[in-house]
């Protein structure tokens, strides 16, 4: 089963720490890099592969993709290019959000 990430994150983490959190096998993490392109930790000094939280939670969402739904890897490819950034949403609907977070800090001060 895999680990949620606590308060306590790191801002990378080896390869090893990924598997543990994910629950996949370092291979598969590897093999993955190789078919999603929007997957590609950086490598430290050493050599070893370092991977973000944003990386970990693409991960997160590969495996359900594949492993949840039962999408193949090309399926999953597509449905996660789909995907838009948040930058990419409608000014409109960014002043919304941010008029809602606003209204809710003036509630809590």
């Amino acid at each position: 089963m895999s680990k949620t990430l606590n308060s306590t994150e790191k801002l990378f983490y080896k390869i090893g720490e990924v598997s543990r959190i994910t629950g996949l096998k370092a291979f598969v993490l590897r093999f993955w890099e190789s078919e999603f392109p929007a997957l590609y930790p950086k490598k430290n000094n050493g050599g070893q592969r370092v991977y973000t939280k944003k990386e970990i939670d693409l991960i997160l969402e590969i495996k359900r993709l594949l492993y949840k739904e039962g999408m193949t890897i090309s399926g999953a490819k597509k449905k996660l290019s789909e995907r838009k950034p948040l930058q990419e949403l409608p000014q409109d609907t960014l002043g919304m959000v941010k008029r809602e977070l606003e209204a809710i800090y003036a509630m809590l001060s």
